[in-house]
């Protein structure tokens, strides 16, 4: 067989992605002894690279005794696919000291999309810098590898510098000008680029709309999608689908997320490995943990993503045995748990108590798995070690953290110092709080609680201050409850819906019923000044009382009644929502901006700690 013919069959591997097929003709070409020919070891390079053979890959390069720009953007590329861009920048000095090589296009690109990689925009302007004094410059390629990375890198401005000075913008550079724009929060931006382009294709489509999702704009990104739909664009790529999901996620609004379900099983993409990760984290979010663990035991295979998908949510709904033990289950299947996985265990451990359990966990992230704790870790673990009585250990762990600790951390402590009555420690905390200005208003509560029970009272009037001067910045409270399509949302002392006299009553019975069971009003969290009955009112009208009242008004009997708030729920509410689940036999579940709160018989998911 001519160079010619093998160089053709070599080709068909590399559309196909045939990798044995090319390792048979390498076979033959190294009995031939031709291997090493002409264009064929580039060839042969770049199918092994495509097909994530890189071993393969790294024995051909090494043996070639004339490496080219050519070879070395192959084995660059290579490094890339497989997501190991540091590889890729380490290896970049050997072309130029070893094989005495400047780089060209091909490699300026690969070296780009390494430091995208990585979100490395230091190294990213070096490679950029490095470009521009090249005979390359004008190359586009390079230039949308660029607009692609400052866009990653969360600097679309400097991605708009460089879009503009492409002479013939591909959809590649479009799509990332697009994404760049929309995942900064620049809503606007993205959409009049989007109008603009000449490639309204798929990809520029799950551009704006994915980085809408990832930048917090949900709603806007469910309206285009329906736009979309409208527009007749064939979905032959389910990425867009993904991203919708994580927006129902990230609302928590469980029936459009189940419309998309269905949508995802219409088209085809319910066994595609990311959708029904995607899924398991949705249903999760949306309070349905039940539906979340079917879907995540009907996969048929199953990656970290998976399996951390499931524990996380375990954690989230209460469920701590069970995610520990999924955990064990994971583990044995031979995965190996990520940073976010470590996160969910710390959490489960810490809402049940098991100590020595998140000792353990907590040595092994570290010992066994090499992951440096993050914040997020340090918080569970000191929540867990506070939680469980184990102050003193809780504030050393706190103390030797190798970065600074957020106001959220020192909370937990003091939270904790105030449920043991640890006075003492938790003045000290309490003062050390105050000092950095905490920001989160129901910091200031519980700092004046604090202070409240020490009899510190020029200490309780500071803080009152401080929280009367905080009032204006506070986010306005309210929840949102979904039946089927009907989604209504109430705020704070809302009085003008149209079912208000309803809700009032149903409030007002259940009220009455509740102080017969021993209820006393907390009003602890009420800020202004004003007398006791005003405080209860106050109380009264809170947004989830009012959501709740709401849904067993108009939800089928017996169904569970969900509602997503905003802030955290306040004492007093979680105390009233114990009592309706137990008065109306009905199971609530509240979603707010801490956790999850189950509402049954009485009872809450959290042990009222949260």
């Amino acid at each position: 067989m001519l160079i010619s013919q093998y160089l053709h069959q070599l080709q068909l591997c590399a559309r196909r992605k045939a990798p044995f097929t090319a390792k048979k003709l390498h076979a033959q070409l190294i009995k031939t002894g031709i291997e090493l020919h002409g264009p064929l070891p580039n060839t042969l390079l770049n199918i092994y690279g495509k097909c994530g053979l890189l071993q393969d890959a790294h024995h051909l390069f090494d043996q070639m005794p004339h490496r080219d720009p050519v070879s070395w953007a192959s084995i660059l590329t290579a490094h890339n696919h497989a997501n190991l861009p540091r590889t890729t920048l380490s290896m970049f000095p050997r072309m130029i000291m070893v094989d005495g090589l400047e780089p060209d296009h091909f490699v300026f690109a690969s070296l780009v999309n390494a430091c995208a990689c990585l979100g490395d925009v230091r190294l990213g302007k070096q490679v950029q810098a490095r470009f521009l004094l090249s005979p390359f410059v004008e190359d586009d390629v390079v230039k949308s590898s660029l607009v692609d990375m400052y866009a990653k890198c969360g600097l679309p401005d400097d991605a708009y510098a460089v879009f503009c000075s492409i002479s013939m913008r591909s959809s590649v550079a479009w799509t990332a000008m697009i994404s760049g724009f929309a995942r900064s929060g620049r809503k606007s931006d993205a959409i009049g680029l989007f109008q603009r382009t000449p490639f309204k294709n798929l990809f520029a489509w799950t551009a704006l709309i994915s980085g809408l999702v990832q930048s917090g704009n949900g709603v806007d990104a469910f309206y285009l999608f329906v736009d979309m739909r409208r527009e007749g664009i064939d979905i032959v790529d389910p990425l867009v689908l993904s991203s919708i999901v994580g927006a129902c996620a990230n609302l928590a609004v469980l029936e459009l997320g189940k419309q998309v379900h269905g949508l995802v099983i219409a088209l085809g993409y319910d066994s595609c490995l990311y959708i029904s990760n995607a899924l398991v984290d949705m249903y999760a979010k949306c309070s349905d943990i039940s539906t979340a663990k079917d879907i995540f035991h009907g996969m048929l295979r199953r990656d970290v993503v998976s399996w951390t998908s499931i524990i996380v949510g375990a954690a989230q709904h209460g469920r701590a045995e069970e995610a520990l033990a999924l955990y064990d289950q994971m583990v044995n299947a031979g995965i190996k748990p990520n940073e976010v996985t470590f996160v969910g265990l710390l959490y489960a451990c810490s809402h049940v108590g098991l100590v020595s359990k998140g000792r353990a966990l907590f040595k092994s992230m570290i010992e066994d798995y090499r992951i440096s704790p993050s914040l997020q870790h340090y918080t569970c673990f000191v929540d867990l070690l506070s939680r469980s009585g184990h102050l003193d250990e809780a504030e050393n762990v706190l103390n030797s953290i190798p970065f600074e600790p957020d106001e959220a951390i020192w909370a937990s402590l003091l939270t904790a110092c105030k449920h043991q009555k640890n006075t003492e420690m938790g003045i000290r905390i309490a003062n050390h709080l105050l000092n950095s200005k905490p920001e989160d208003p129901s910091t200031y509560i519980l700092l004046s609680n604090v202070y409240a029970s020490a009899s510190m009272w020029e200490n309780v009037s500071k803080v009152r201050k401080l929280m009367t001067g905080m009032e204006v910045k506070k986010k306005p409270g309210y929840s949102s409850i979904e039946f089927g399509k009907e989604s209504q949302v109430f705020y704070a002392g809302e009085t003008s819906h149209p079912m208000k006299d309803e809700i009032f009553n149903l409030l007002k019975e259940l009220d009455a019923e509740m102080r017969k069971r021993g209820y006393v009003p907390d009003t602890i969290s009420v800020l202004h000044d004003m007398e006791q009955q005003e405080k209860e009112r106050q109380l009264f009208w809170h947004s989830e009382r009012l959501a709740v009242a709401y849904g067993l008004l108009k939800a089928v009997p017996g169904t569970v009644i969900r509602i997503v708030k905003n802030l955290r729920v306040c004492g007093d509410c979680h105390t009233v929502l114990k009592f309706i689940s137990s008065i109306m036999k009905r199971e609530i579940v509240v979603r707010d901006a801490n956790r999850y709160h189950h509402f049954k018989e009485g009872k809450c998911s959290c042990n009222d700690f949260w």
